[in-house]
């Protein structure tokens, strides 16, 4: 049996729950949800990245992405992506930022697939993402 393995790159506090950030089995890597918080510094609570939806956009995506490259994936190795909004007119910024980031990111395999779902998210919290990739 393969061994489950919790991920927590060193930019993550603990969760506020009993769950890991990240988890890898063999090959498959499940990314939980993150929001735009701020890499961890010592003493300092979670913080949003800021009050717009880019700036905690970004960060939310460097999030995922520090968890992913803790697993060993990156980017290409992603099959989806799930996007919860608190705004359903935030849409189509939302899609701005992406295709931009992902524009830079200069993918060498097809981009994931996406779901984008609307929800509410604890105050001041505009964006949340996970994603689910496959190594090898």
């Amino acid at each position: 049996m393969t061994k489950k393995t919790a991920l927590t790159p060193k930019t993550h506090t603990a969760p506020p729950a009993k769950f890991s950030h990240g988890v890898r089995k063999g090959n498959i890597l499940q990314v939980a949800g993150q929001v735009g918080f701020l890499p961890a510094e010592e003493g300092r609570k979670p913080t949003p990245a800021g009050p717009t939806l880019r700036e905690q956009t970004l960060q939310t995506l460097a999030n995922v992405r520090a968890i992913l490259e803790e697993g060993g994936a990156s980017w290409d190795d992603v099959l989806m992506i799930r996007v919860y909004l608190t705004d359903t007119a935030h849409f189509a910024e939302l899609n701005e930022i992406y295709n931009q980031y992902f524009e830079e990111q200069t993918l060498t395999q097809p981009p994931a697939a996406r779901t984008t779902v609307y929800v509410g998210l604890p105050a001041g919290l505009l964006v949340e993402i996970d994603a689910l990739a496959v190594l090898g």
